[in-house]
């Protein structure tokens, strides 16, 4: 039995994920059995606490749950935050109860889960925060960590960002390689807009002359790729309102904001999901 505090609606989608995130963790840490918890008494009773030893934003609970569903389901997890909530550290997340050996089986894989979502949540939160104030939106990209490709966007919107595209099959996104292949940014946008009339739209652009290109073209939404600051400002005065721009391409911290001045609509950063250092978690048994 859980107790869980605020958590948003998930969609079937995110839940089968969810599903077979649990089944493939389990797969490669467990396959036959946990032969160290066998160790302890098969009866043995545990009252475990979870702690944050860090600042975070907390992501990860239905993967925490699912996990212990699966491998302690007569375990009692009663949360004390709710999900995308900002803790700090030392902060109790969760008192655990329950079989102690189910509950040691559970904690590896819970654990990384956690501590993994909840890293992407935060560092999305800073750059979030970093760009309040402008109309600039943060977004992620499908740089994301291989199986957990909608674990992590689904914590990036606990950040407070927002997704792109979650593959190559729901959106358009032309790229250098695409246009030189089809030989000119009209050819491959004609070409892109009689292939789908629902998928979104966006063709990557690296100078004024290209991004000029595809506005003739037709594009609505179009990405800079590297351009410095006075190039994003020039993009900005020369599309003026007719193309949403998004900013990509060296994003860091400490220059997001000033990108996000420039006037762009977006910016996408690939850090939110590959450059991942995990939330330290510590789940400890009480006497």
């Amino acid at each position: 039995m859980t107790t869980t505090l605020s958590v948003p609606l998930l969609s079937p989608e995110l839940q089968s994920a969810i599903q077979r995130n649990i089944e493939a963790a389990i797969a490669e840490d467990i396959a036959s059995g946990d032969l160290t918890a066998s160790l302890v008494p098969a009866d043995q009773h545990a009252h475990a606490t979870l702690i944050s030893r860090e600042p975070a934003i907390l992501c990860g609970i239905p993967w925490v749950e699912a996990c212990f569903a699966r491998l302690a389901p007569q375990a009692r997890l009663q949360w004390q935050i709710s999900e995308g909530a900002e803790v700090t550290a030392g902060q109790t997340l969760c008192i655990i109860t329950g079989n102690a050996r189910q509950i040691l089986t559970a904690e590896r894989c819970a654990l990384n889960f956690l501590q993994t979502l909840s890293a992407t949540a935060t560092v999305t939160a800073r750059y979030v925060q970093a760009v309040q104030g402008t109309k600039a939106r943060i977004l992620d990209t499908r740089k994301t960590l291989p199986g957990l490709r909608m674990a992590q966007k689904y914590a990036v919107t606990v950040g407070g960002g927002m997704n792109q595209r979650m593959g190559l099959y729901d959106g358009i996104l032309i790229k250098e390689n695409h246009i030189a292949a089809a030989g000119s940014i009209a050819a491959v946008m004609q070409a892109a807009i009689k292939l789908s009339s629902h998928a979104s739209l966006q063709i990557e652009v690296e100078s004024l002359a290209q991004l000029e290109e595809a506005l003739a073209a037709g594009a609505e939404l179009i990405l800079l790729d590297n351009f410095d600051l006075a190039g994003m400002r020039e993009a900005v005065a020369l599309t003026a309102g007719r193309a949403i721009l998004e900013a990509s391409g060296g994003v860091e911290l400490d220059t997001v904001r000033a990108i996000a001045e420039t006037g762009v609509d977006r910016i996408s950063i690939g850090g939110l999901t590959k450059h991942v250092h995990a939330i330290d978690l510590s789940l400890r048994f009480q006497d």
